[in-house]
């Protein structure tokens, strides 16, 4: 029996899981795609003091929704400050709070240091992602620290029409 005859019943689930982790790789938006990351983005808000820079965190949603065919939302300071009181709320009770009637939709999380890593979360969960396309035209978002908290940063990002 030749060697290729061995391992030939191998070849195609080998060629499978390569081109899997190929495509898992693309989809991730890391380093290979060349393009640096805007400092605002990266900035770590798990520190006191720390400024979350909106307009470029609403620019990179933005990018998400266009690729999805989404129209782009407009940054909204009354939004910023909704957001700011529900994300102050979320950090100070480690409760998820409600989302308000008037909003078209909210995404909500904790942990994540920096907003690219937040963003990153909701893309890559289905549900989340779902909620970044919201059928909105203004947007809000904001981040609190509660470095005695179980996650210390948590984000919140208010969609509205």
């Amino acid at each position: 029996m030749t060697l290729l005859r061995l391992f030939k019943p191998a070849t195609l689930p080998v060629a499978a899981l390569a081109a899997a982790l190929t495509l898992a790789a693309c989809s991730m938006g890391g380093p290979s795609t060349g393009i640096p990351l805007a400092p605002g983005l990266s900035a770590r808000m798990d520190q006191p003091g720390a400024k979350l820079d909106r307009a470029q965190a609403i620019a990179m949603i933005n990018a998400y929704r266009a690729t999805q065919g989404k129209p782009a939302l407009t940054p909204d300071a009354g939004l910023d400050g909704t957001a700011q009181a529900l994300a102050d709320q979320y950090a100070a009770t480690g409760t998820a709070p409600a989302t308000p009637q008037e909003l078209a939709g909210m995404k909500l999380s904790a942990g994540y240091p920096s907003f690219a890593e937040t963003f990153s979360g909701w893309r890559n969960n289905p549900a989340d992602a779902a909620g970044l396309t919201t059928n909105a035209n203004r947007a809000g978002i904001a981040v609190a620290f509660n470095g005695t908290s179980t996650y210390g940063t948590h984000w919140v990002l208010v969609l509205a029409q």
